[in-house]
């Protein structure tokens, strides 16, 4: 259970969140009495093996699932339904495959109405930030599966959310491109300054990037096992020595196999 006795800044709350689905005569629990506390601007990373239950309380999260009890919060107000303030990056590729680049990233800016001129120079700004200036007018199938990531982080960015949820978004990268892109991305979040909460199943990735990260048992129903505060200085190195000893640290205490 999350220390509740500190809550100055705290951007997102997660109380008792309890999730199970039912299917015929069986019945599925996710996630049982999950706590969770997100500062604002904070980097947390959500740590876990596969069907322990960490997408499912993002979705929670972000509206899009209803938790069987307990409530989440954002900026103390109760979540009821989708929330347009939050961005969403799957692991999977989800790009209109017959829009262009720029279209892809102003479509969110463009469903809220935002005059052309100034969507354009939304959609430039954060093509740029995410490094793909000059390939505005490509389309998805001429991109890389690293560019195509870049483009669904620029996409969500563009929204402007307060909060950016990213769910195993680097899972089907290449290991080269994928610490390529763990750079990018704290690169972006330093730059921009969101509140992120990132899925992972990699132990090295989650101390890359997290401020904070929080283990899920690796069993259904998904409970909160651990906390570690990464203290370590950015840019981070894989080498290390604080930094293996990190790792080492969670994989003993946690003794999850990732």
């Amino acid at each position: 259970m999350e220390n509740r006795s500190e809550q100055v800044n705290i951007k997102i709350s997660c109380t008792g969140i309890s999730k199970s689905f039912q299917e015929k005569d069986k019945r599925t629990d996710v996630l049982e009495k999950m706590d969770l506390l997100v500062k604002e601007n904070e980097f947390v990373v959500i740590l876990g093996p596969g069907q322990s239950g960490k997408s499912t309380l993002f979705r929670i999260i972000a509206g899009m699932e209803t938790p069987t009890t307990g409530t989440v919060t954002i900026d103390g107000r109760e979540v009821t339904g989708p929330e347009p303030e939050i961005g969403f990056v799957f692991q999977r590729y989800t790009l209109f495959p017959w829009k262009t680049v720029l279209g892809n990233v102003e479509m969110g800016p463009k469903i809220r109405g935002v005059p052309k001129k100034e969507r354009r120079e939304i959609a430039r700004h954060y093509i740029n930030l995410v490094g793909l200036k000059g390939f505005e007018n490509h389309y998805p199938h001429q991109l890389s599966g690293g560019m195509k990531q870049r483009v669904s982080i620029a996409r969500a960015y563009a929204n402007n959310p307060q909060i950016m949820l990213l769910d195993e978004p680097f899972g089907q990268l290449d290991a080269q491109t994928r610490i390529l892109m763990e750079q990018e991305t704290i690169r972006i979040w330093e730059a921009e300054k969101r509140t992120v909460c990132f899925v992972t199943n990699n132990i090295e990735e989650a101390i890359f990037l997290g401020d904070r990260i929080v283990t899920l048992d690796g069993k259904l129903p998904g409970r909160l096992s651990h906390v570690y505060h990464v203290d370590l200085p950015r840019p981070r190195d894989f080498t290390d020595i604080e930094f293996l000893k990190l790792r080492q640290k969670i994989t003993d205490e946690t003794q999850l196999v990732l």
